[in-house]
C-alpha cells in the first residue's frame, strides 16, 4: 500500500507545484541559440519551483498533407509517444508516469507541438524520453491501427455536435480546397488510406532540427542546458528544409448561405469571413476591433444588444483567429430557433455600426486596457511562457515582442478600427451557416 501511494506521488506533487506555479510576465529574458545542425533554442531561467517546461515546435501541420491523406499531421503526432527504436509505447508511458512527468504531441493546422513538464531532479531522463520519441519514432502498425480506430470512433460522435458541423462547414466554404477548410482529423476514406510508409516520410522530412523550435523555461541554467543539449539534440542530424507551404489564394466572393437540418431546439449560427494571417500588421487593430464588437465578453457590443437587450441567446461572441497564412473572423451563437432570423439580423445590424461609425472613446480605452492587462496573465505560468516564446519564434515576431505587445495595442486609433472593419468585414462576402430544425426558423434567405 505505501509503495504505491510513493510511486504516484511525484505526479502529485508536479501537478501541485505547476498549479501554484506563478511569474512576473516582464520578469525574464529569453536567451536564443542556433545549433550547427539549424535548431533553434531558447531559455529563460526561472527558480522559484523545481520544474523545467519545453516546448518544441516542428513547422509542420495540417498545410504539409495532401488531401488525399488528410489527418496525416495529426495522426504522426498521436503516435510519437507509441514506440521508439528504444522504447514500446508501454515503456515510454510507464517512465513518463514513474517519475510524474508529462509528455504530450499534437498537431495543429502550421505546426505540430511535443510538449514536456518535469521535476528539475528527473530532468535527465525526461529530456532522454522527449529526444527519443522526437527522433526515433517508429510508428508500429498495431499502434497505428488502434490510434485510426481512435480517431474516427471521434468523427463518428463529432457528427452528432452541430457546433462541429457548422465549423466543418464554414471552413471548407471559406477555404476551399486549401488544407485549412479540412478537419485537422481528416476523413474516415483519408485515415484508411495512410499507411505506415506515409508517417515514416512525414516523420524524415519535416521531424528535422532546422526545421524545429526548442523553449526550455524553468529551473534550469544555460549551462546545465547546454549539457542536455549536447547529449540529447546535438547529434540529430539537419536534413533538406521543406519547400515553402504553398499560397494561399485571395479570395473575393459573394456571400454564401449554408444550411443543415437537424432536429435541434437550439439554432446554432456561425457566420464570419476569412481574415489574415499573424504576421499582418493589421492584427492589433483587428485584435482591438473584436473585443469591442463580440470578443470582449459582457462588454461587447453583441452580447450587450443580443443577450442583455434583446434576451435571444445566453452567449454570443466574435472571434479573430490568425493563423501563419491566412485567419478567419468569425461570429457564434446559439438561440432558439424561432429567433434565428430576428439574431442574424442584429448580428449584421452590428456589423454594418461597426463600418460606418467610429467607435466611442470609452471603448477603444477599455479593449486597450483590457488586452495590454490580460496580456500578463497569458504568461503567468512556465508553460505559457514556452508556448510563447516558441510562437513569438515561429511568426517572427521578434525578440522584443513582449515589451512592444502593449506599444502596438496602445498606438490603435478610432481611425484605425474603421479602416480595418470596412476592410476586412464586407457582409457581402461573409459566409453563414446555421445548423437548426430549419422549418422553425422562418429564415428568409
Amino acid at each position: 500500500m505505501k509503495q504505491g501511494i510513493l510511486k504516484k506521488a511525484p505526479a502529485f506533487i508536479l501537478s501541485l507545484l505547476v498549479c501554484l506555479m506563478v511569474t512576473n510576465v516582464y520578469a525574464f529574458n529569453a536567451e536564443r541559440s542556433v545549433l550547427e545542425n539549424g535548431l533553434i533554442v531558447l531559455h529563460t531561467e526561472n527558480h522559484n519551483l523545481p520544474i523545467v517546461t519545453v516546448t518544441l515546435i516542428v513547422k509542420a501541420g495540417q498545410t504539409r498533407e495532401a488531401e488525399i491523406n488528410a489527418g496525416l499531421a495529426h495522426l504522426t503526432a498521436e503516435l510519437l509517444t507509441e514506440g521508439t527504436k528504444n522504447r514500446t509505447a508501454k515503456a515510454v508511458s510507464e517512465e513518463m508516469d514513474f517519475i510524474g512527468a508529462s509528455l504530450n504531441a499534437s498537431a495543429g493546422r502550421d505546426y505540430t507541438t511535443v510538449s514536456l513538464s518535469v521535476l528539475k531532479k528527473d530532468l535527465e531522463k525526461g529530456f532522454d524520453v522527449f529526444a527519443d520519441i522526437l527522433q526515433h519514432p517508429i510508428f508500429p502498425d498495431e499502434e497505428m491501427k488502434r490510434k485510426k480506430d481512435q480517431i474516427k470512433g471521434l468523427l463518428q460522435k463529432l457528427e452528432e455536435e452541430p457546433a462541429f458541423l457548422a465549423a466543418r462547414a464554414f471552413r471548407e466554404s471559406v477555404f476551399g480546397s486549401y488544407p485549412y477548410g479540412r478537419v485537422l482529423q481528416g476523413t474516415d476514406n483519408s485515415i484508411d488510406a495512410i499507411e505506415r510508409d506515409d508517417l515514416v516520410s512525414f516523420h524524415s522530412k519535416f521531424f528535422i532540427p532546422n526545421n524545429t523550435i526548442l523553449s526550455v523555461v524553468g529551473d534550469i541554467t544555460q549551462k546545465e542546458l547546454s549539457v542536455l543539449i549536447e547529449k540529447y539534440f546535438s547529434p540529430w542530424e539537419r536534413g533538406n528544409p521543406p519547400a515553402a507551404v504553398p499560397p494561399l489564394e485571395s479570395s473575393v466572393h459573394d456571400a454564401v448561405i449554408i444550411k443543415i437540418d437537424k432536429d435541434l431546439t437550439q439554432a446554432n449560427i456561425l457566420t464570419g469571413k476569412r481574415s489574415i494571417g499573424r504576421e499582418n500588421p493589421d492584427y492589433y487593430p483587428l485584435s482591438v476591433m473584436n473585443y469591442i464588437l463580440g470578443g470582449g465578453g459582457f462588454s461587447s457590443r453583441l452580447m450587450q444588444s443580443i443577450r442583455d437587450d434583446m434576451g435571444l441567446a445566453y452567449d454570443i461572441h466574435s472571434s479573430f483567429t490568425a493563423m501563419k497564412e491566412s485567419g478567419l473572423f468569425q461570429i457564434a451563437v446559439q438561440t432558439k430557433n424561432e429567433s434565428a432570423q430576428i439574431v442574424i439580423e442584429e448580428i449584421c445590424k452590428q456589423v454594418k455600426k461597426m463600418r460606418a461609425e467610429y467607435i466611442t472613446d470609452q471603448e477603444l480605452s477599455d479593449a486597450k486596457s483590457y488586452l495590454t492587462g490580460s496580456f500578463k496573465r497569458r504568461l503567468d505560468t512556465n508553460q505559457k511562457i514556452a508556448d510563447f516564446l516558441a510562437l513569438v519564434e515561429f511568426y517572427t515576431l521578434g525578440p522584443d515582442y513582449i515589451e512592444r505587445y502593449p506599444e502596438y495595442i496602445n498606438a490603435v486609433t478610432k481611425d484605425d478600427i474603421l479602416r480595418v472593419a470596412r476592410k476586412y468585414l464586407d457582409l457581402d462576402q461573409f459566409v453563414l451557416v446555421v445548423v437548426a430544425r430549419l422549418e422553425q426558423t422562418t429564415l428568409k434567405y
